[in-house]
């Protein structure tokens, strides 16, 4: 008698998932749109994110025009994390993301070094899904380059006076997808007048990162 009952039972539920299924075809229901693009906001380990990618060295300077000598560098970074140090959203938005990173000349000329902090903004959120962002990094940066007078430098480089160097960045990127980014760049390094000489170095190029 109980399993009668059973089978009787779901034989009834059954016919009416089927008759519901049937009647919202009937009434041209749609599958349910695919979720917004949505780019990260809370990276899932330490590591927050990485980034590999090139410049040119400083066009128009002695280092990025000297015959025989290449213009191009190889740069990596790595961002950590941001810390927490405000529960209030806004606050905490000016929070920058400790970074590390280095450039490496393929020609011998100047390669560095550089710590400091990155500001991330995305540009007109509803407009552009939160795809297209701008970055701001200041920090400072330990080269190899030439730092003697003047006079005396060295054919192919740039009297940079000092080291270390405080460096400043710009970026405007663009989320691919949650995970991948690409980066359009400029930085600038310079002793900012605290030494003798200041001719400093202004390179461009590009990135693509991974965010975690």
């Amino acid at each position: 008698m109980t399993s009668s009952l059973a089978r009787t039972t779901a034989l009834i539920v059954a016919g009416a998932l089927a008759a519901s299924a049937a009647h919202a075809a009937d009434l041209g229901v749609r599958a349910p749109a695919p979720m917004p693009y949505v780019a990260p906001v809370q990276p899932y380990s330490f590591v927050s994110e990485i980034r590999i990618g090139g410049s040119v060295q400083d066009p128009g300077s002695a280092e990025g025009k000297a015959p025989g000598f290449s213009t191009a560098n190889v740069n990596g970074e790595i961002l950590f994390a941001k810390p927490v140090v405000s529960l209030d959203p806004f606050w905490q938005a000016f929070v920058p993301r400790p970074t590390v990173g280095g450039s490496y000349n393929t020609g011998g000329r100047t390669s560095y070094a550089y710590l400091g902090g990155t500001w991330s903004i995305d540009l007109f959120p509803e407009t552009f899904g939160r795809r297209v962002f701008l970055e701001g990094f200041f920090g400072g940066a330990a080269h190899n380059g030439y730092t003697g007078p003047k006079s005396g430098t060295p054919y192919g480089f740039n009297s940079l006076g000092c080291s270390p160097l405080f460096r400043e960045a710009a970026a405007l990127g663009f989320r691919i997808t949650p995970q991948w980014s690409v980066m359009a760049t400029v930085e600038h390094m310079s002793n900012a007048g605290l030494c003798g000489e200041n001719r400093g170095l202004t390179n461009f190029g590009g990135k693509i990162g991974y965010t975690f």
